[in-house]
């Protein structure tokens, strides 16, 4: 009678580490990073384009926003709702396209951190409406969660920001396949 021989757990384990680091550096060699900011940068632009061509076509439920926060003197709200959302449109299609993408997510990052603020001031002063980010009616309530969300699209600004210290030089012919 034949005896089979069971398996060894701690050879299994170390095949697993084995094979996961692998993979992560066959990723790695495949360009996984690059497509991580190219969808990191793609992302960025959709979403700025959106927000800016609601606000662009409802300009007067933009100004409802605008005023809803009652930190502008009215005087500049008008304003406000005219070119912020051109600074939107424009600095998302430069990322869109893949244009000036450091000078693009630094736009959108200082844009994030003021809308971020304006939101803190509104939260501690006890207010709760919609937040007028993409648009009336499709938006997020002021809170924690529109918190949350732009300091997740600021990681994504900080990631195409500071691509070139992450990724390693690569030659012209290597990128041209991812972008636009």
């Amino acid at each position: 009678m034949e005896t089979k021989e069971l398996p060894n757990t701690s050879n299994r384990s170390l095949l697993k580490k084995e094979t996961l680091s692998s993979l992560i550096s066959y990723a790695a060699k495949k360009g996984f990073n690059k497509i991580f900011f190219l969808m990191a940068r793609l992302f960025l632009g959709f979403v700025f384009i959106y927000a800016a061509v609601n606000k662009i076509v409802e300009p007067q439920n933009f100004v409802e926003s605008l005023t809803n926060y009652r930190l502008f003197p009215y005087f500049t709200i008008n304003f406000i709702a005219i070119v912020l959302p051109w600074i939107e449109l424009f600095s998302g299609v430069l990322l869109l396209f893949g244009a000036k993408e450091k000078e693009s997510a630094s736009i959108i990052a200082a844009l994030l951190i003021i809308f971020t603020i304006v939101v803190l001031i509104s939260m501690a002063r006890g207010l709760d409406f919609d937040c007028g980010c993409y648009g009336t009616g499709k938006s997020d309530r002021i809170g924690l969660k529109k918190i949350l969300e732009n300091l997740f699209l600021l990681i994504l600004c900080y990631a195409v920001i500071s691509k070139d210290k992450i990724l390693p030089k690569t030659s012209i012919k290597e990128t041209d396949n991812l972008s636009f």
